[in-house]
C-alpha cells in the first residue's frame, strides 16, 4: 500500500520497515511460496521504482511511524498521510 500512495503522491524510492520478514520476502521471494500473489504485486511495483531500496529500521527507532500506523487503523475512513511532520489533528504518541 505504502509503494502505491508514493506512486501517486511522491517520488520517494527508499522505504523503511521494522519488519525483517518483508525484506526476506523481497529479496528471496521464491523462498516464500505463500506470499506468491502478494510478492508479484511487489516485483510489478518495484518497476516504477528504478532505485528502489528497503531497509530495516528497529522498532525501537520506528515509534513514531507505528504510532502512526496504529491510529490510521482507528480511523473508519481511508486515511493517507505521506509527510515527515505530524498533522495537527492527530493525536501526539505517548510518551516511552
Amino acid at each position: 500500500m505504502a509503494m502505491e500512495n508514493m506512486l501517486q503522491h511522491s517520488p520517494c524510492q527508499s522505504f523503511g520497515t521494522d519488519c525483517k520478514e518483508l525484506i526476506a520476502m523481497i529479496k528471496e521471494p521464491q523462498e516464500w511460496p505463500s506470499f506468491a500473489t502478494e510478492l508479484e504485486k511487489i516485483e510489478t511495483l518495484q518497476i516504477c521504482f528504478p532505485d528502489f531500496k528497503i531497509t530495516h529500521v528497529p522498532r525501537v527507532g520506528n515509534q513514531f511511524s507505528d504510532f502512526l500506523a496504529k491510529t490510521a487503523r482507528n480511523f473508519r475512513r481511508e486515511l493517507l498521510f505521506i509527510g515527515y511532520s505530524i498533522p495537527v489533528w492527530l493525536p501526539r504518541p505517548p510518551q516511552a
